[in-house]
């Protein structure tokens, strides 16, 4: 199909929307959860039947990223539409870019989130899972746009602990703490149970269920309900997949009882690769790397989209796209409008998830940073790691010295052939862009014009049962 046509389609598509219904958006985002760990994208060791039927009723994205390998910047990303180094929730030093209880950073509140452009459209907004971008009240997912919140506010491994002022790991219920220390082996059960509870109480209005869930989520031994415990073929880890399997269709059983199948959107991903565990735990196969670096398995992340008559069912597409791209596409499907006020690095992906079989990427480039370290580029199926003298490896202080390298990601998934010397034009081109967001976000300490500042409270306090 001509780009032409494709584009007079998308806008009469988007007048028929505003006219009708807003369509409700499900949003479900695993925690630590690997390329390769499901059914349908590789898995043998998990059986993930809900979303291998989810996929085969819809579409997969794989070349689907997050935008950062580790857990708050990822999520801040996807909360704004930006890279997290243009909010400010990047910065490993001196308060760490995975915010820890008690930070004093947070997601500024004069930032725009996705639940604040729904909620002004007319949607019910909520929150339920992980929340990790700053457990200060000011930073919660209340102030910040959704009506309402169940979950923890960080991740499930940071508990109480000698030598650090932790408290026990809270349960909250809007700003107040219900349960310390919850069982997390009730989490996915829980969240799902109320998730469902939200979807009957609303049924009759446009929504946003925001769905982190914690697993399979940080600790080396991850959690799952005594129903799921001990039933995978890959011990703990596997169990918690196979539950998050289950919630997922729990979730789709629900719209579909409820007659709101056909007008939800639902999207299915994680927020950055399996994490490398000894013994090896999750998979993100046949990408290389792990979790929480800039290798393909650390952000390329499996994705489902599901809406019955929109969506084409069984279809794939291996267009680049991103967690950033969120905002202004849900924007776009809600009839509201993208911030004009400030830069949102995201784009209107509509054309991949309702015409995928022709739709193009409408990135130029997408960068990998490493905290706040810039690491490579991808444009088209060329990526480029970028020659660095003290290359940030992992999330500790550890530098390496590293030169260029190039991979066409086309035919080299496990980037194990560089081609950096065959390609000079590439490698050249690929560099300009990276010359282009240095410039415009810095790098480092050096902040460039285009960051903004990120959410500070002096004095936090702990979170407190009841409070």
């Amino acid at each position: 199909m001509h780009r032409s046509a494709l584009f007079l389609l998308l806008v009469l598509f988007s007048t028929t929307l505003s006219a009708a219904d807003k369509p409700n958006i499900v949003y479900i985002f695993c925690d630590n959860l690997g390329y390769g760990d499901i059914g349908c994208f590789g898995s043998t060791k998990h059986k993930t039947p809900h979303l291998d039927k989810m996929a085969e009723e819809g579409l997969k994205l794989t070349s689907y990223y997050a935008a950062s390998g580790v857990c708050t910047p990822s999520r801040a990303a996807l909360m704004t539409g930006c890279y997290p180094r243009r909010v400010g929730l990047d910065n490993p030093d001196p308060d760490g870019a995975v915010l820890r209880p008690v930070s004093p950073n947070g997601l500024n509140p004069e930032e725009i989130t996705i639940a604040e452009v729904l909620k002004d459209a007319g949607y019910v907004t909520t929150i339920i899972g992980k929340w990790h971008l700053g457990d200060q009240p000011q930073f919660l997912p209340t102030r910040q746009g959704f009506d309402s919140y169940f979950g923890i506010p960080y991740s499930d491994d940071m508990t109480a602990r000698e030598g650090k002022p932790w408290p026990k790991l809270p349960l909250m219920e809007n700003e107040t703490v219900i349960e310390a220390p919850v069982d997390r082996d009730y989490l996915t059960k829980r969240y799902t149970e109320r998730a469902i509870e939200f979807l009957k109480e609303n049924r009759e209005k446009p929504f946003f269920l925001y769905m982190p869930q914690a697993m399979p989520g940080s600790t080396r031994s991850p959690y799952a309900s005594p129903d799921f415990q001990g039933k995978s073929d890959n011990g703990p880890w596997g169990d918690s997949i196979e539950e998050l399997d289950w919630s997922t269709g729990q979730i789709l059983k629900a719209l579909k009882e409820l007659g709101l199948d056909e007008n939800t959107l639902v999207i299915w991903t994680s927020d950055n690769g399996a994490p490398r565990r000894n013994p090896v735990q999750g998979s993100n196969l046949p990408l290389s790397g792990w979790g929480y670096s800039t290798a393909e398995g650390g952000m390329r992340v499996p994705c489902i989209v599901r809406w019955p008559g929109k969506v084409p069912a069984g279809t794939v597409n291996d267009e680049l796209c991103s967690t950033i791209d969120m905002l202004p596409t849900f924007a776009a499907l809600a009839g509201a409008d993208v911030p004009e006020d400030r830069v949102i690095d995201g784009q209107d992906i509509r054309g991949l998830l309702f015409h995928p079989e022709q739709a193009k990427s409408p990135h130029t480039a997408f960068f990998y940073y490493q905290l706040d370290q810039l690491q490579a580029v991808r444009a088209g199926y060329w990526k480029l790691y970028l020659p660095l003298d003290q290359k940030r490896e992992g999330l500790n202080a550890k530098r390496v010295q590293s030169p260029a390298r190039l991979y066409n990601l086309a035919t080299d998934l496990a980037e194990e052939n560089d081609v950096a010397e065959e390609n000079p034009g590439v490698v050249n081109r690929l560099t300009v862009y990276a010359e282009r967001i240095r410039a415009d976000l810095g790098e480092g300490d050096d902040f460039g014009p285009g960051v903004r500042p990120v959410g500070r409270d002096e004095t936090p306090e702990p979170l407190v049962l009841g409070e």
